[in-house]
């Protein structure tokens, strides 16, 4: 019997070895599960077993430390001893026995784990305690003390949505190792009997009640997701260089855009010469509108391409050198364009005789600034 013990305890730790890879690591306080259950036994050599049956109730907490292995702790009270060569007498609960056990699921063992337990699965539990049976003051003797050994095997049924629910039938022996002259297992000193219990499973870390499959991946998968990763950073590498190259090229720009703000816009250096006529139209600071006052410059020159006929005339904006480049640009234009329909709508001049050109700004026009704000009138038929 003692050969059976230690075949069956080899067993189970390779059968955790084996298990242990399969499944997701768990934690300590993963797995447990309580559990009540009930049943009758009777001494296993009395010759009417069915006359001296005794009733028991017990409790047993346990973890499962893999889906093979797993250890418990169970308590048993009896509430009777017929059959016993105890005579314990005037007692409600005659005697008890606390085992610590371990257990063997054979159904994981030889089928494997499939991530969730079956809905039938045969456990074994085996291992060690310590039995007590009770006298009253009035009864022979004293109390009485055993070592025990229980064997046993449960035939398990998981239910509920995540097999958190278990009910099991178990017959069972359990021996009185030293209620003999020597330590040993002997049937004359044991008792069989028949356990129903019903254990409740608490929830995981890994959100379910039981053992989840670990997902296991082989070496090509691995070098796949390693050769990825290098990718990965090598493409992000790659990038971090353009980023850095894209920054370096936006402060060149800005130093240039600095410097080009810095610089005071072109201006325009106008020849004297005879085409140039004398009257010129002046304007705000900004605005492109015509004053009333301007209107009698605009005047004369229209008299002029009356009295000559022939004569064309190329009107000049000039912007003075506050502001934008391109700013300045647009104003000469728009300035010149507004002396040119005045002529065309005030005085009915022909506009095929009138052309304008946007001269941008200048400070070389005139000696006052403000008279750089200006339209200027050339012939240029001379």
């Amino acid at each position: 019997m003692k050969k059976v013990i230690f075949t069956l305890a080899i067993a189970a730790l390779s059968a955790q070895a084996m298990s242990a890879q399969t499944v997701e690591e768990s934690k300590l306080t993963d797995n447990w599960y309580i559990g009540v259950n009930g049943g009758v036994n009777a001494k296993t050599t009395h010759t009417s077993i069915f006359k001296n049956i005794n009733p028991s109730a017990g409790l047993r907490i346990g973890r499962n430390l893999t889906p093979v292995f797993g250890l418990a702790a169970e308590g048993e009270v009896y509430f009777n001893n017929k059959g016993s060569e105890y005579r314990p007498l005037g007692t409600f609960v005659k005697g008890f026995n606390v085992s610590l056990l371990g257990t063997t699921n054979f159904s994981n063992w030889f089928g494997g784990y499939k991530g969730s337990p079956r809905v039938f699965e045969v456990i074994g539990v085996y291992g060690l305690g310590w039995g007590h049976a009770f006298h009253t003051a009035s009864a022979e003797g004293m109390d009485e003390n055993v070592l025990t050994s229980k064997l046993g095997l449960d035939f398990a049924f998981n239910f509920g949505a995540d097999k958190e629910w278990q009910v099991y039938v178990e017959p069972n022996i359990t021996y009185g190792l030293n209620a003999g002259e020597k330590l040993q297992y002997n049937a004359n000193h044991s008792a069989v009997g028949v356990l129903v219990g019903v254990n409740y499973k608490f929830g995981n870390s890994n959100g379910t009640h039981n053992f989840k499959i670990a997902e296991i991946r082989n070496q090509a998968e691995i070098d796949a997701l390693n050769a990825k990763i290098n990718e990965l950073r090598a493409d992000n590498s790659n990038k971090d260089n353009t980023i850095g190259n894209n920054n370096r090229t936006i402060a060149d720009l800005q130093a240039q855009l600095a410097a080009a703000k810095k610089q005071k816009p072109a201006t325009v250096v106008v020849n004297e010469n005879k085409n140039v006529l004398q009257p010129t139209v002046i304007f705000q600071q900004g605005k492109s509108t015509i004053d009333a006052a301007q209107y009698a410059s605009i005047s004369m020159v229209a008299s002029y391409m009356k009295n000559h006929k022939d004569c064309k005339i190329l009107i000049k904006g000039y912007a003075s050198p506050e502001g934008s480049a391109e700013l300045n640009q647009k104003l000469s234009e728009a300035r010149a364009n507004a002396v040119k329909n005045a002529l065309v709508k005030r005085y009915k001049i022909s506009a095929n005789r009138l052309t304008v050109q946007g001269m941008g700004a200048t400070d070389k026009l005139f000696d006052e600034v403000d008279f750089n704000r200006v339209a200027t009138f050339t012939d240029t038929t001379k």
